[in-house]
């Protein structure tokens, strides 16, 4: 479709970005994307993991410095060094991850950075009370400003990170999934909120994947892909479903395409996976999920961001024991699993979403990294072989084309794609039935990703049945036989490969728009009942 673009350049202008382009190494993160935000309206933000919303957002307010392109507050070309002069001259951004001090007063983490002080130089306390609670009471929120912060709900804290917008007299107020964490209460209380400021002159930018959202707070909607912009509209002269065609549009002809593979029985069955949210006692990161895979099969998972893919794997793999429930079957045998080196012995591997962090430890060599999760394959008499150890890192040098020089290199000299074959080989070389793989194309180049999809292809030929997590729509639709959508920890929607559309799988990931498959039945699975 054709994006119609709704510009006004009247004296409501608030804020303006025209041209930015930012890149991160070879990646453009940004190309040439322009926004105008208006005084009193809320201008909402939406597009696919990745499409640029975050990046847009951090140079509005003074996080990312670097980039080509202008920006205009109030019609005057600005540049914002930093954060704090961004929100000295009226931008401020509430981070979905909150950014208060627990432990420090309600007050404290309001005036943090710019503390009033006595005429002797010290920290004026008082005045800091009686200026938060001013704050506090235009928020409606009537609670002690000397209570620490760490005693507050999520929603409340919610409430002090606006009250430091509030504290600066910010113009534009830019919220990143602001209702990610809070309960339907506090959505509500935050939504008048908003009304109230927009009717005061401020501009809020709100960031969302939540369209019923969309529809019931903003004027006005941008759509972003790949780090475009697509097109903006009066929110009453669009609908969902074209806002939804405009966020995945986009052409597949140049992905992989996975081979076909024999797909028997089941190796991995599980059935009512849960994982306790850590701060909120009734509610849940995973909600009783259920799920098969067969031997052969590349299952996708898909969901957006907060979607619980990752918290899924980490569960399957025992990484939060303490606050997980469900059950495991492999190859129809139960498992408990309440340790990672439980589910390494039950023949479960997991490729972390974090290489850098959570798989590799960077200053090893491509041989130890390799053998660092098989060891017993590698010692005589209780210690190291450094013979057995060269030859199973040269096998999978060989079998994954690892680019190095030689198998001594450190990782941390390796390419993204590289090092991240090196994590792969590392779990291969368990000789896992069930491989999960966490956004395992995430941060490499296109060449590279082709290798991985061909591996992918190859290990599922062998038998194995492989659980992969992807944020881009076509990855998961050309590389998995069957593909389940998660929303809010729960699963929302089932689709074979050939009955997915981008539409379809983007409609399902919305969240709180629900599906006949949640909990469904893994034997029911395995029979292919997917209507």
């Amino acid at each position: 479709m054709t994006a119609r673009m709704v510009m006004t350049h009247d004296n409501r202008t608030a804020l303006t970005a025209q041209g930015v382009t930012k890149c991160f190494g070879v990646t453009k993160a940004l190309d040439n994307a322009s926004i105008e935000i208006l005084a009193g309206e809320v201008h909402a933000i939406v597009g696919e993991n990745g499409a640029g919303k975050s990046t847009l957002m951090k140079i509005l307010s003074g996080v990312y410095q670097e980039y080509e392109g202008t920006l205009c507050f109030q019609g005057r070309p600005v540049t914002l060094p930093n954060t704090f002069m961004a929100q000295q001259t009226g931008i401020c951004m509430i981070h979905q991850e909150l950014n208060l001090i627990p432990y420090l007063s309600i007050s404290e983490n309001i005036f943090l950075g710019r503390e009033f002080l006595t005429p002797f130089g010290l920290i004026d306390v008082k005045r800091m009370r009686i200026e938060a609670s001013q704050l506090l009471d235009k928020l409606d929120l009537h609670i002690d400003p000397d209570r620490p912060v760490c005693q507050l709900r999520v929603g409340q804290q919610q409430l002090i990170e606006i009250a430091k917008a509030l504290a600066f007299d910010a113009q534009v107020i830019i919220m990143d999934e602001p209702t990610s964490a809070i309960s339907d209460h506090e959505v509500d209380m935050l939504f008048e909120l908003i009304r109230a400021l927009t009717e005061q002159g401020v501009a809020i930018v709100y960031i969302t994947h939540k369209m019923e959202e969309v529809f019931q707070i903003a004027q006005r909607i941008t759509v972003m892909r790949d780090g475009r912009m697509i097109g903006t509209h009066l929110a009453r002269d669009i609908k969902e479903n074209e806002i939804v065609a405009m966020m995945v549009g986009r052409d597949l002809k140049d992905f992989f395409v996975k081979a076909e593979a024999v797909q028997e029985t089941a190796v991995l069955q599980v059935r009512d996976i849960c994982l306790n949210h850590p701060t909120r006692p009734d509610d849940y990161l995973v909600d009783h999920v259920s799920l098969s895979c067969r031997r052969g099969e590349v299952l996708g998972l898909f969901g957006l961001m907060g979607a619980g893919r990752t918290e899924l794997l980490e569960t399957l793999f025992g990484v939060h024991p303490k606050s997980a429930s469900g059950q495991v079957w492999v190859e129809g045998r139960e498992v408990p699993i309440d340790l990672p080196q439980d589910a390494i012995e039950a023949g479960i591997a997991l490729v972390p979403e974090d290489r850098k962090r959570q798989g590799l430890v960077l200053e090893m060599s491509v041989r130890d990294s390799i053998s660092l999760a098989s060891l017993n394959q590698v010692e005589s008499c209780g210690f190291l072989n450094p013979r057995l150890e060269g030859n199973l890192a040269r096998d999978y040098i060989e079998r994954l084309q690892i680019k190095t020089p030689n198998a001594h290199q450190k990782v941390k000299n390796l390419s993204g794609g590289n090092q991240q074959k090196v994590v792969i080989a590392k779990w291969l070389a368990t000789h896992p039935m069930v491989l999960l793989l966490d956004d395992p194309t995430r941060g490499i180049d296109i060449n590279a990703k082709n290798e991985i999809y061909k591996l992918i292809s190859e290990l599922a030929l062998t038998g194995m049945a492989i659980v992969m997590v992807s944020s881009e729509l076509p990855e998961i639709m050309r590389i998995a036989d069957r593909i389940i959508v998660l929303a809010e920890g729960r699963q929302t929607g089932e689709f074979l490969r050939g009955q997915a559309t981008e539409e379809s799988l983007l409609k399902a990931a919305l969240p709180r728009q629900q599906s006949s498959h949640k909990n469904a039945d893994p034997i029911s699975l395995l029979k292919g009942n997917t209507d």
